[in-house]
């Protein structure tokens, strides 16, 4: 049985608080988080959010440089539930789907693949161009989950903190994992009686 840790990965999309809650849930549920973030999601986190480097890092059991090759999760020795990229930029979606190992996010997904784990995958870009949904379709053919942060209004979310915390809710649920952060289709709803 794998230990209760996963792979995180931050890549340089629109969106860096989805990896930074994403590690605040698993920390919650007691998952031992094992991060990488990417020089651009450095970037993309001073333009989008107050956050320092040092709060997000403190939030991971382990913290690893995008350019550490030798890292543990670098092996597919080791073990884990699998691996989230949230959220995955178009630049780290086409290394995955060419197998180039470039950083050591697109190396530990690699990794994650041959070792047939669950990678999920936060593609997060709007419109999409015919690369994109080919590199889309080539990593879902090699066994990875797209799933673009898109919000379910269906909850009548009546917060931008609702409509992250339903769709990473929805992502842990991939792992088997309850956030307690997802307002479940009509499970509320009160039983319908039939008369006879």
């Amino acid at each position: 049985m794998s230990p209760r840790r996963l792979v995180v990965g931050i890549s340089g999309a629109s969106g860096f608080v989805y990896g930074v809650r994403l590690l605040q849930l698993l920390r919650r549920l007691d998952i031992d988080t094992h991060l990488v973030v990417s020089r651009s999601a450095l970037l993309t986190m001073t333009h989008e959010t107050d956050y320092k480097f040092a709060e997000v890092s403190a939030l991971a059991a382990t913290t690893y440089r995008c350019d550490d090759m030798a890292a543990a999760i670098s092996s597919g020795s080791f073990r884990s539930l699998g691996m989230i990229v949230a959220p995955c930029s178009m630049k780290t979606l086409a290394e995955i789907a060419s197998g180039l190992s470039s950083s050591l996010i697109s190396r530990a997904a690699d990794v994650t693949l041959k070792e047939r784990r669950p990678l999920v995958l936060l593609a997060r870009e709007t419109p999409y161009t015919l690369a994109h949904l080919r590199n889309m379709i080539a990593v879902t053919e090699m066994g990875a989950i797209v799933a673009p942060p898109v919000p379910a209004f269906y909850a009548r979310p009546a917060s931008l903190d609702q409509m992250i915390d339903h769709t990473l809710g929805r992502v842990l649920d991939l792992f088997g994992l309850e956030a307690g952060t997802v307002q479940r289709w009509r499970e509320t709803d009160p039983p319908v009686t039939q008369n006879a």
